[in-house]
Parts: C-alpha cells; structure tokens; sequence
C-alpha cells in the first residue's frame, strides 16, 4: 500500500493508473506491426509498456519507476521530465499510447511549463497559462511521431468543454486525417470524480476537416477502434463555441436548441445582463462579520454591508429583507466591513483595524497588494444572483435587499430595459434549463459549473416578443445532459 506522502505526490504529478482493459484497448489500436516502436511519454508503472516488447517510456516519478522496469524489463525508459527529454531526443515512433499527467494550472508552474508551452507553440498549438498539463503533453507527444503515425490516449471529459482544449483540437485536426473523441458516460477510474473520455488520431502529417465523435456508455475491452461515430464538421464544431458536449445530445435535440437560439423569439443573457464575479476581501472571516461582534466592536452600521456569502445560502427566488432579518437574527457572518478609500474612520473602525485579527488577516496575499489593505473593491450591488456551481437547476435569484456578494457568486446586472421578474419568467422555462446543461460544464460530483462567459451565452425566451412554454423535446435534453454529469448518482 502506498504511503501517504507518496499518495500526495503522485496526486501533485496528476497520476492516476489506467484499468487494464483501456490500456490493452489503445495499445491495440496504436499498434499495427510487432515491430512498430511505441511510445508512453509517462509511462508509470510500466502498464503500457508491458503490452508491446517496442516500447519506450519516459517517467519522473521514481516511486513509479522499479515497477515500469520490472514490468517490461525489454523497454527503454528514460527517467526525467517528459518535455526536457522531447526537445533533445532524434527518435522517432509509430506509435504512441498512455495516459498523460493531469495537473490543473494552479500547481503547472514554472520552468517545466514555459518550456511545454514554447515547445508547443513552436509547432503551432498555442495554448494559454490556463492550460492543464495533459494538452500539451499529447502536443509534444505528436512531434516525436513518423509520418503516418498514431495515438490513443486517456484524456479528461474536459476535452468536451474546456477552452484550453480548443488549441489542442485544432492542432490535430490540422495534423492528422483522423481524429476521434470517444466520449465515456460511466466513469473510467472508480476512485476518481474527474470523468475521461478516450483520444485515437491517426495518420499524423495528414489534416482533416471534422471529429469523429463516438458516445459509450461504459468502455471494455474493444480490439478495434469504434466505428460508429458522428462526423462533427469543424465548422459545426466551432459554431457551439468549440466544444464537443453539445454533441453529446441528439441530432434532433440539438438542432431544436440551435434553432430556438439563433431565431427570433430568444435572446442570450448577455445581451440583456451582465454576469460577473463578486468582490475578493482576500480574509473573509475578518472582513465578515455576525451582528454581535459588530455590535461589541461599536462599528457604525454605515461601515457594513449584507453579504450574500456562498450559493448555498441563495433563497429559491429573492434575497429579500426578510431573508436578511433571518441572517442577523441567527448571528450569522454575513456583515461585510465596506470601507471606501479616503473615507474618514471613526475610532471604533480604526480600532477594529488594529486587533490581533486584522494583523493576520494584512498577511494575507490580497491583503498585502491592495493600498490600503483594508478597502475591499470591486463591491457592486447587483440586481441579482447567479449561482456558480450548481445540483439539479442554476439558481437566478433577485437581490430584492440590495446585498452585495462574494465572488462564489455571480452577479447580474441588467440593461436594455428588462426587469428581473422578466427574466425570471424565462429562467423558469424548459429552454433555460436545457440551456444551463448545454453552455455550462460538469465538476465532478453531479455538479455543474457556470463561469461568467458561459453564464453570458445562456439562451432565455424572450418573454417580450413570445413565451416559450415547456416543450418534451428540451426536457429530454436536460435530462440526458444531467446523465452525463452523474447528477443524482451516488459516487
């Protein structure tokens, strides 16, 4: 059994172990001859390696290395990081097979990253910092390729959505002629919520014009590369902002959901509102307080404001003054200490700045950046609220009490004339929630995630021109959207 140190670390370097029967399945369908060289560019334990006797691995894990080498004893395994061996290394493979390190953005720093970024940018897949490790792995993999040469892989469902994956998609579309995404509704590792989809590319050096989509319920062993797929047109593709997941849905459904939003009788919440994030104190237990520790610290009702502090805390359908009664009553810290730069302090406030807890809380990183430390910005009065991760529906909440809200909400602000009772009419349509399902994403756990650029490409009924009444058709499609997010699954 592992220790825990070595858990925390193969987790750090995004390891997680491929079952036996997707990793035969994609070396089946990488490899075509017994003498075709393979590649795993991390190869771990060996696992891939072990299935053909020309293979080469490159691993920087060194708790992983004794088992890839007493696995598969006859392969070639270089020890270090992969991109560093990539850029110096003359080889070239057939093939190539495995499942790359997903390590997210926040802790895929440093040298390591700027040298895959440059790497893959020089071959023409620009991706942001934004972007998680495993993208460019299968980037920098490509490059080592023959002419002709292939790949499967393991990769995140994030291939479906994730706007970093878009230069990814790009990029093997442009040096492939066959490209297939096949998407996996049950999970493929038990012990992770991160859902993966499956990646094959084929005849590197060639270029395509479509993605082959290909949907499985749960995956097994399958000797052939799946044949039954939708032909997904780049130009489909790039009409759903570049993402898969809307194909996930029927034909029929979708083109129903392309029609409603590109006619006249909807609109985007973009186009009447404006969907941000809420302020960041950078301390909230400081800059939050419960009516009692106010009252016993004599701070001014001036200087604090209702906060709306997480999603979970969002009534059904407004904030209203009686929710915000119920808040103060029950001593719950939801008083925000707003202070506007150069107002002038009374002694209470200029006291309350001075404790123990005000000291720690300067220390902090947002803290320590702003002048002075103690302004918090950016605190708007939003005319309501979008909830930012969400279980069966997205919350749309009227700010009815004028509160204000952390940035693990969103806020709404309206324009061009319409009212939030309007826009609630249409958000309790079926379109809405189809909508939700269609331009949000899937966290893991069965919830759904909203960033302010999708919240904007939501898709409402024009309450001012036509109403749009429930229709089977969107409620099928919410339905199956909600499946592939595991929403009321047990995990």
């Amino acid at each position: 059994m592992l220790s825990l140190m070595q858990s925390e670390v193969r987790k750090q370097n995004g390891v997680y172990y491929t079952p036996e029967g997707v990793a035969a399945s994609l070396v089946r369908w990488a490899v075509r001859h017994p003498t075709d060289r393979m590649l795993d560019p991390s190869c771990g334990d060996g696992r891939f390696l072990a299935l053909h006797r020309e293979s080469t691995g490159v691993e920087q894990d060194s708790y992983a290395l004794p088992k890839a080498t007493a696995g598969a004893p006859w392969a070639t395994i270089h020890r270090g990081d992969f991109f560093t061996w990539a850029e110096r290394t003359n080889q070239r493979f057939d093939c190539a097979a495995g499942n790359p390190p997903f390590i997210r953005y926040q802790r895929w720093t440093g040298d390591i990253r700027q040298r895959a970024l440059a790497l893959c940018s020089r071959h023409g897949a620009n991706f942001s910092s934004l972007s998680s490790s495993w993208a460019p792995f299968l980037v920098a993999t490509s490059t080592l390729l023959k002419k002709g040469g292939r790949m499967a892989f393991v990769v995140p469902a994030e291939i479906g959505h994730a706007t970093y994956a878009v230069p990814l998609l790009e990029y093997f579309a442009g040096n492939f002629s066959v490209v297939l995404v096949i998407a996996i509704q049950d999970r493929v590792f038990s012990g992770l919520s991160e859902d993966c989809w499956l990646l094959y590319a084929d005849g590197f050096g060639g270029s395509t014009d479509h993605i082959r989509l290909t949907q499985r319920q749960s995956f097994c062993y399958d000797p052939q590369v799946p044949q039954d797929f939708e032909r997904v047109s780049l130009t489909d593709w790039r009409h759903w902002r570049s993402r898969l997941r809307p194909f996930l849905l029927p034909g029929a459904i979708r083109s129903f959901y392309r029609e409603l939003a590109d006619g006249p009788t909807t609109v985007r919440l973009g186009d009447v509102a404006r969907v941000g994030i809420g302020y960041v104190t950078g301390a909230n237990s400081f800059f939050h307080l419960r009516p009692s520790e106010a009252e016993r610290a004599g701070i001014p009702q001036r200087f604090l404001h209702p906060s709306v502090r997480n999603g979970g805390t969002l009534p059904r359908a407004a904030v209203t003054h009686a929710t915000v009664r119920a808040w103060l009553n029950q001593d719950k810290p939801v008083l925000l200490l707003r202070i506007g730069d150069g107002q002038t302090l009374p002694s209470a406030v200029v006291r309350h700045l001075q404790t123990s807890e005000a000291t720690q809380a300067k220390q902090a990183y947002k803290c320590r950046m702003r002048d002075p430390w103690y302004v918090v910005p950016d605190v708007h009065v939003p005319d309501a609220f979008l909830a930012y991760m969400s279980g069966h529906e997205v919350a749309f909440v009227a700010n009815s009490a004028k509160c204000v809200c952390t940035n693990s909400v969103h806020t709404v602000r309206l324009n061009n004339g319409v009212s939030v009772e309007a826009l609630r009419r249409g958000w309790s349509s079926s379109l809405a929630r189809l909508s939700c399902e269609v331009e949000g994403h899937p966290l893991g756990g069965g919830l759904l995630k909203l960033e302010p650029r999708e919240a904007a490409n939501l898709v409402l009924p024009n309450v001012r021109k036509a109403e749009l009444r429930p229709l089977r058709l969107l409620d099928e499609g919410t339905e199956i959207m909600r499946q592939w997010r595991h929403y009321g699954q047990r995990t």
